[in-house]
């Protein structure tokens, strides 16, 4: 592990440093007019800092001060334009001067030649939109003005169920610029989460360094005293699968009213504009956020049957096990989340969902010494395809749950074992993934004629048709 500082910066922007000031002080810009300048002052200002850190090919990183303004205007702005700029500044600032990043080396032993090997760097002064008590230059910041430093994890988890409430109200009156400028934030506090996480993950898949994970921000965050862990995964699922689900931001519902009951047209298109692939991308980050959890509890069940896991770390609930029980309990939500979820980990909830239905004696045959394997798909799709498994089954999920849930987890596994195949395995590798789907298309089928066996008058839905004819195409193709 590396610690670097970043050169340039200090001595070379103290002047722009100085004028950000004037930025985070807005005491006093009550007046509209006044206030208009103080909006010119800041576009001026985010345009100083795009010149000075991104246009130049040797351009320096912002200080800790400018950037703590920059995230100041994304939070505290009410015009669209300097939300959006903002926000778009800080993304592009973290893609160009990453706070932790690998660093591609070599080494060597006596036993093998030089081999590349990922290090793991971590920027020292780097400034953090997070407060979690561990770095004393952001304790000092919120002990001065809490409103305008870091957000800590309580108000990370603010942030997501104020922006749940106002997604399923939906009301013209509730949604306005905060609505938007929240979403923004929330996208790019979860951008830094992943980040910080993701070359911290890699490192450790190389080395087994487990500090290098408890050290990560989202370890941080997950393990806070401020936050009810359950709670978080619960909204983050819940707020995923409400935006999933809005229609595109109309007309009607673009008439933002002031007190004095005028309208604000342009604001109105601009958030016409805005808001759907805003609340799309929110979406989608919340989606990675809820990915990179289950990358995490992954990582640490690794290092807890390695040992390099202590009684600091404490215990955690896998997130997979709380998306489950959400799921079972509302099936709206489940239907949603198979609609946008990873199909890597969409399979394998679809695959817990079915275990804790299907009675474990049931599935040993009479040809058989040992027990099928149900820990995969195609080991589910053997028990449904035994009619007293389905049975057992229908009386606990709906036969039209049993279709969706099938037909889902079809598509996910296509899709991934594709991908591996995309990848150039050897021929011998090709031919055992191949046979492997012709074997789990053979049991799809399967399973759905046992479904109808079962329960004559099951109608086969749209997406089980979908799934029972590219089975069968795919059967074809291999015969």
């Amino acid at each position: 592990m590396e610690k670097r500082r970043r050169t340039g910066g200090e001595g070379g922007d103290r002047g722009m440093e100085e004028n950000t000031m004037a930025i985070l002080d807005t005491s006093g810009f009550n007046n509209s007019k006044i206030s208009d300048h103080l909006n010119d002052d800041r576009r001026a200002f985010l345009e100083a800092v795009r010149t000075a850190s991104l246009l130049p090919d040797n351009g320096s990183a912002p200080t800790r001060k400018m950037f703590e303004a920059i995230f100041h205007i994304l939070k505290d702005a009410d015009s669209v334009d300097l939300i959006i700029e903002s926000y778009q500044l800080l993304i592009e600032l973290d893609k160009r001067f990453p706070r932790v990043y690998l660093s591609k080396g070599e080494q060597s032993d006596s036993m093998s030649p030089l081999k590349a090997v990922s290090q793991i760097v971590m920027v020292e002064e780097a400034w953090f939109p997070f407060n979690f008590g561990l770095d004393s230059y952001n304790e000092k910041v919120e002990a001065r003005n809490p409103s305008r430093s870091s957000v800590d994890s309580s108000g990370f988890h603010a942030l997501i169920q104020e922006i749940a409430k106002v997604a399923t109200e939906m009301k013209s009156e509730t949604v306005g610029t905060t609505f938007l400028k929240n979403m923004l934030l929330l996208q790019y506090l979860i951008t830094v989460l992943e980040g910080d996480f993701l070359p911290r993950n890699c490192s450790y898949q190389e080395n087994m360094n487990w500090i290098i994970l408890r050290e990560s921000l989202l370890n941080m965050l997950l393990g806070s005293r401020k936050i009810v862990y359950k709670g978080l995964v619960k909204d983050c699922l819940s707020l995923m699968c409400d935006l999933s689900q809005l229609t595109v931001f109309s007309e009607e519902t673009g008439y933002l009213k002031n007190s004095s009951g005028k309208q604000h047209h342009e604001i109105d298109y601009a958030m016409a504009l805005a808001l759907p692939e805003v609340k799309k991308c929110t979406c989608t980050v919340l989606k990675t956020l809820l990915v990179m959890i289950m990358e995490l509890d992954s990582s640490r069940r690794i290092a807890d049957h390695q040992g390099l896991t202590t009684r600091a770390d404490g215990v955690r609930t896998p997130v997979v096990d709380i998306i489950l029980d959400e799921l079972i309990y509302d099936n709206d939500i489940l239907f949603s989340f198979l609609q946008v979820f990873d199909p890597k980990w969409k399979l394998e909830i679809v695959v817990q969902y079915f275990l804790k239905y299907i009675t474990k004696y049931s599935v040993q045959t009479r040809r058989s010494s040992g027990m099928v394997n149900i820990e995969n798909l195609d080991g589910v799709l053997k028990c449904l395809s035994n009619r007293t498994s389905t049975r057992s089954i229908i009386k606990k999920i709906s036969t039209e749950l049993i279709q969706l849930l099938l037909a889902y987890a079809f598509q996910a596994y296509l899709l991934l074992s594709y991908q591996h195949l995309s990848k150039g395995l050897s021929d011998k590798q090709e031919d055992d993934k191949s046979n492997c789907i012709v074997e789990v298309c053979k049991n799809m089928i399967s399973a759905f004629t046992c479904l109808r066996q079962e329960n004559p008058d099951t109608e086969i839905l749209c997406i089980g048709k979908e799934a029972l004819f590219t089975a069968a195409a795919m059967l074809s193709k291999k015969s």
